[in-house]
């Protein structure tokens, strides 16, 4: 009927009123669904992220050895280690040294005036004290006893310190052990080798420079037949003991440990520049020891090489140092001859390692028992040039320029 609207008619009009969206209106809306998904699970995240956080427990904080091993590792620290031979005082050093005092005490420091810069500019220097000091008359070969200002010529040249376990360290007995001791550190120099009492011996000396602690342990191959006192009184080179000594300054805080080695005659034959099957096993064993970090030694009164066991430095032997040995006295013309040995020592976040050496030829001149580097003696012309040009052709001619280079590398 007109003027009557059939039922379901307002329906219609209002489905055909609406315009269909279009495919991008489609797109469109998708895009923002998918957008707002996308963001509510990156919140859903944030929020569940710090929950898990929030029930962790905190990180703990580096402990002082890590913080140490980081800041080494962004700043590696290196040394120069100087290591020195055989301080063996005969009868024409001493009275050598009485002169130069005035002929009242002894004067020993200028004796080692010339090599000096050698010791005393190295970050750390190390000498090896053949022989007893005590308050006793000097006597000389077979049973020592030296003078004990020497131990303040060791001081003003300039030594940290020094190992007292040698052949000859039982000379004036036990008490020449406790005077020996007493006389080095009464100059300021530390001592290692021999003790006066167990606890001594079982206290690692560590020398510390540059905020590097460096161990040094020592021992004898023998003690010339003397029996040893007490356990403690001088060490006796054995493998395990060494290696025991290491470990415990390694426990005391040491970065690096030196073996010092003292081989005497029941190792090796004197006045022989190869090292003995000895000497080599012994070293062999200890450088594969974690704790060692190098091998140095003396002993034979002759200069041998220097050399690489499993990754690590072996100074077999620096010679003497000073004495009144050599061809004049019908004794190997290269016991006259000796080598200050200088280590470079690198300490990083993952240990301590020798990564290079060098040695200075070093001649004693018997004139007036001055020790001289024998490219210092060439150049300022004081000594006998060719006596001087034939203990480094020596020198070199053992310890050659492969592993360790010679200074100076060649002569003028």
């Amino acid at each position: 009927m007109r003027g009557v609207e059939q039922p379901g008619s307002r329906i219609k009009r209002a489905a055909a009123g609406r315009r269909r969206p279009t495919p991008a209106v489609y797109r469109r809306r998708r895009l923002a669904a998918l957008i707002g998904l996308g963001v509510a699970l990156v919140l859903f995240l944030l929020v569940v992220g710090k929950i898990t956080d929030a029930g962790k427990p905190p990180e703990p904080p580096l402990t002082p050895a890590q913080l140490r091993a980081n800041e080494l590792n962004e700043n590696p620290v290196e040394l120069t280690l100087s290591f020195s031979g055989d301080l063996l005082i005969h009868t024409p050093l001493f009275l050598r040294a009485q002169e130069l005092a005035g002929g009242t005490g002894y004067d020993f420091a200028p004796l080692f005036e010339e090599i000096r810069p050698y010791v005393e500019d190295a970050d750390l220097a190390f000498c090896h004290v053949e022989v007893p000091m005590t308050p006793n008359p000097p006597a000389s070969y077979p049973i020592f006893n030296t003078p004990p200002e020497m131990a303040k010529g060791i001081a003003q040249t300039g030594w940290d310190a020094c190992d007292t376990a040698s052949n000859h360290t039982l000379d004036q007995g036990e008490e020449g052990v406790g005077q020996t001791i007493m006389a080095l550190e009464d100059a300021g120099v530390k001592t290692t080798g021999s003790a006066t009492s167990q606890k001594g011996r079982d206290t690692p000396l560590i020398v510390e420079t540059k905020g590097i602690r460096v161990g040094y342990v020592a021992c004898t191959t023998d003690t010339n037949g003397i029996p040893v006192p007490k356990p403690y009184t001088v060490n006796i080179c054995e493998k395990d003991q060494i290696l025991d000594d290491a470990k415990r300054a390694k426990k005391a805080g040491a970065d690096a440990v030196i073996a010092q080695m003292h081989w005497a005659s029941e190792l090796v034959p004197e006045y022989v520049s190869e090292p003995a099957p000895g000497q080599e096993a012994l070293a062999k064993e200890l450088a594969k020891s974690p704790e060692i970090t190098a091998v140095v030694g003396q002993g034979p009164h002759i200069v041998q090489p220097i050399v690489k066991v499993d990754g690590k430095y072996v100074v077999f032997s620096e010679g003497n140092l000073t004495s009144n040995q050599g061809a004049d006295m019908g004794l190997a013309e290269g016991s006259q001859d000796g080598y200050i040995a200088l280590l470079d020592l690198v300490v990083d976040g993952e240990g301590a390692s020798v990564t290079g050496a060098r040695y200075v030829p070093t001649w004693t001149d018997h004139a007036d028992f001055r020790v001289w580097p024998v490219g210092d003696a060439i150049e300022a012309g004081e000594a006998d040039e060719a006596s001087v040009r034939a203990s480094y052709e020596r020198t070199v001619g053992v310890v050659g320029d492969k592993t360790a280079e010679p200074v100076p590398p060649k002569l003028p």
